[in-house]
């Protein structure tokens, strides 16, 4: 008989095992997401969430053959832009059973982005989930998988401090910004690459009344839904030059290892702008700003290190709070696992209450009552045992075959567990 598949799979790619060229071609824009989802159907997707961020790709869902589903997915995501899945195929993750369902609490949670608490991580979550569930890409153990998820995510939000580490440096950030310029009113930005922080100062700075945003990076696809999330303008990095001249704050999450912005770029741009200043902020290790700029008078150049410096007091614990997330998290997915057990045994439970009742009718010619009554007696013990192993992921075929045939009872399942 053939095994069971596992409740739930992740596979994908992230920020850890893809280099940037090969994730920003595999990114699912909205529009590509139905013939995706279909196209994972065909190849034995029962359900799937399909997440795409700038960040990471990675499919959500049930397979009917598990011990292919890695192979499937490789194909399916690389076959929209010519890529072989061949070649894709060992830089993607898989994640199965309860390993899958912490995979998604953890990143719900923001405890998987390259900053970890970031806030924006849940809204693409559940962005992503609606417009799966409503394209008919989801299904029961999916939704349930993600209901839980938020449920740990708003737990988390609320019990501990963990969102305050990246929301307070992003606040630090207009709070100098503001320092030297006065009102952002009016002022324009200018967000060289997209990584997961800079992302979030600029629409901190945004939100402040900074106008005029634009976003560059190497790759367009990533660039645009970066600047669709900031309502800004979008472009590549060879439109950096001119994008100096327009921006008062320039923010950079390269890191590339080579300067991006070198002080001759800097001081070029200042002639043109008539030496009106630069606030500078390099969030990238190595970084991406030439350390010369710092000699220029009207550049003021920050990093991540200053940030923590000006925060440092509120944030003293931040470590604790993410380990008590986390723990949070362990104690989620440990419910979720028993709750699910538990109900994995209901359809089994219920034929067995089912056929014995029928059974004492059909002997004793009792009336429908009296029946339901004996019938509640006498399965009631197989009952919670079957519930109990559930609970504990120990029950088996070979159980479940015992207590069928202790009362001469057929498969309710067929004999088919898949």
């Amino acid at each position: 008989m053939p095994a069971a598949p596992p409740p739930l799979q992740v596979i994908g790619v992230d920020h850890r095992t893809c280099p940037d060229g090969v994730r920003e071609k595999l990114f699912v824009d909205d529009a590509e997401m139905p013939a995706m989802l279909d196209a994972l159907k065909a190849h034995g997707a029962r359900e799937a969430l399909v997440l795409s961020t700038c960040n990471r790709v990675e499919v959500i869902g049930r397979f009917q053959d598990p011990r292919i589903s890695p192979d499937t997915v490789a194909a399916e995501l690389g076959r929209p832009v010519g890529l072989d899945g061949a070649v894709l195929r060992p830089l993607l993750y898989a994640h199965d059973s309860d390993e899958a369902v912490r995979h998604v609490f953890r990143v719900a949670c923001s405890l998987d982005s390259q900053v970890v608490g970031e806030p924006q991580v849940l809204g693409q979550v559940r962005a992503a989930h609606r417009l799966c569930r409503d394209l008919g890409g989801t299904g029961p153990v999916v939704e349930d998988t993600m209901r839980a998820a938020y449920a740990v995510a708003k737990r988390v939000r609320s019990e501990t401090r963990i969102g305050e580490g990246p929301v307070s440096l992003a606040a630090a950030a207009v709070a100098r910004v503001r320092d030297l310029f006065g009102d952002l009113d009016g002022r324009s930005g200018l967000l060289a690459g997209t990584g997961e922080l800079g992302l979030l100062i600029a629409e901190h700075m945004a939100s402040a009344g900074m106008e005029g945003m634009e976003v560059l990076d190497r790759f367009p696809r990533r660039a645009a839904l970066a600047a669709r999330d900031l309502e800004a303008h979008h472009g590549g990095l060879d439109q950096l030059g001119a994008a100096l001249d327009r921006a008062d704050v320039v923010v950079t999450t390269l890191g590339e290892g080579q300067y991006l912005i070198t002080a001759e770029m800097i001081e070029a741009a200042l002639r043109r702008r008539r030496r009106r200043p630069f606030f500078l902020l390099d969030l990238s290790v190595p970084g991406d700003v030439e350390p010369a700029v710092h000699r220029l008078d009207e550049a003021y150049v920050y990093d991540v290190g200053d940030l923590e410096a000006i925060t440092r007091a509120g944030l003293a614990d931040r470590a604790g709070e993410a380990a008590r997330a986390e723990m949070m998290v362990e104690e989620a997915v440990a419910a979720f696992t028993r709750d699910r057990s538990g109900r994995d045994a209901a359809p089994d439970i219920a034929a067995l209450r089912a056929h014995v009742e029928a059974m004492v009718a059909e002997v004793t010619g009792a009336d429908e009552d009296l029946a339901r009554r004996i019938a509640a007696r006498l399965a009631h013990a197989p009952s919670v045992m079957l519930r109990d192993l559930a609970e504990q992921g120990r029950l088996d075929r070979q159980t479940k075959d015992m207590v069928f045939r202790l009362f001469d009872m057929p498969d309710p399942q067929g004999g088919d567990e898949t």
